[in-house]
């Protein structure tokens, strides 16, 4: 029940933060409701998980310590992270600390030179190219939608493409969440879990909970406080975000919903011609995401110590 709770918790944190990850934008520039767009996400959250969640899974556990209680705390220590960075308004990634939680404890029970450096060095070289990415995929996209819309010449057709574009993009970008983000969840205690259906369905299940129970101070954040976005960029910024996920569980490597959301919101803006609304929330958000893995890898190394 330990391991349960601990990633219960971590993944109620990890929904309700990232739900400005997958919606923010568009909820931000008035395409749909919060309520009933999370409602129906929270679906496609455990479907992803279900269906794509395995390898992120096998990989994040490969870091892990078998160890009893150090999955529990690395899980505790992260979501005890993440829950801060909510409360000050910034998303944050459980990727990170998670990670960061992970290499505090390795170090505690094995030290520098046992340590998996190969599998840490592609989890940090992830953090890099996932906001390169995603920003290149909404610049890509915004002009490749953008060329078929000027086709049509009815308002209200665009109106109503861009509205139905968005609902698909944000289910996507729920979906794609669960697939990628379930292993920061229960990959950490996987090898204390029946098996990988339940783990898949336990960490997507908590991811679900807390889409339902979001933090509309994040989605502020993201889709109003970066780049100033209007609805065809909000789509556009919703789709890079997704398919940025969805390529990182593929390979295995759960990635930032948060950084591969800010990657898609300056991306469109920037295809769009509107420059960075404000530069110190950039930079706030940027030092978040430095300050996350360090302050969980201490806090998680530091619980080890006394256990």
């Amino acid at each position: 029940m330990l391991y349960v709770l601990s990633a219960m918790f971590l993944g109620w944190i990890l929904g309700v933060n990232n739900t400005a990850s997958i919606f923010g934008p568009a909820i931000a520039s008035g395409v749909f409701s919060h309520r009933k767009v999370a409602l129906i996400g929270s679906v496609f959250v455990v479907l992803g998980a279900l269906i794509n969640g395995s390898e992120g899974l096998k990989n994040l556990s490969s870091l892990g310590s078998n160890y009893a209680y150090d999955g529990a705390i690395v899980l505790l220590c992260a979501g005890l992270t993440m829950l801060a960075l909510t409360r000050l308004g910034f998303p944050a990634s459980a990727t990170q600390t998670v990670f960061g939680g992970m290499v505090g404890i390795g170090l505690v029970r094995v030290g520098i030179t046992s340590m998996n450096w190969q599998m840490v060095a592609r989890f940090l070289l992830s953090w890099v190219l996932t906001p390169l990415f995603a920003a290149l995929a909404a610049f890509f996209i915004y002009h490749v939608l953008a060329f078929f819309l000027r086709k049509i010449h009815r308002t209200q057709v665009q109106d109503v493409f861009i509205y139905t574009a968005s609902w698909l993009a944000g289910l996507y970008g729920a979906y794609a969440l669960g697939a990628n983000n379930v292993a920061n969840v229960t990959g950490p205690v996987l090898v204390h879990l029946p098996s990988m259906g339940i783990a898949a369905l336990l960490g997507g299940s908590s991811i679900a909970l807390g889409v339902i129970f979001s933090s509309k101070r994040v989605i502020n954040t993201v889709g109003k406080q970066i780049v100033a976005l209007d609805h065809f960029s909000s789509l556009v910024a919703m789709l890079a975000q997704a398919t940025t996920l969805l390529m990182f569980s593929f390979i295995g490597i759960p990635v930032a919903a948060s950084q591969a959301i800010v990657g898609g919101v300056i991306g469109a803006g920037y295809a769009r011609g509107v420059k960075l609304s404000s530069w110190k929330t950039v930079l706030g958000m940027m030092s978040a995401w430095l300050l996350a893995p360090v302050v969980s890898g201490l806090f998680s190394a530091i619980v080890c110590k006394i256990f």
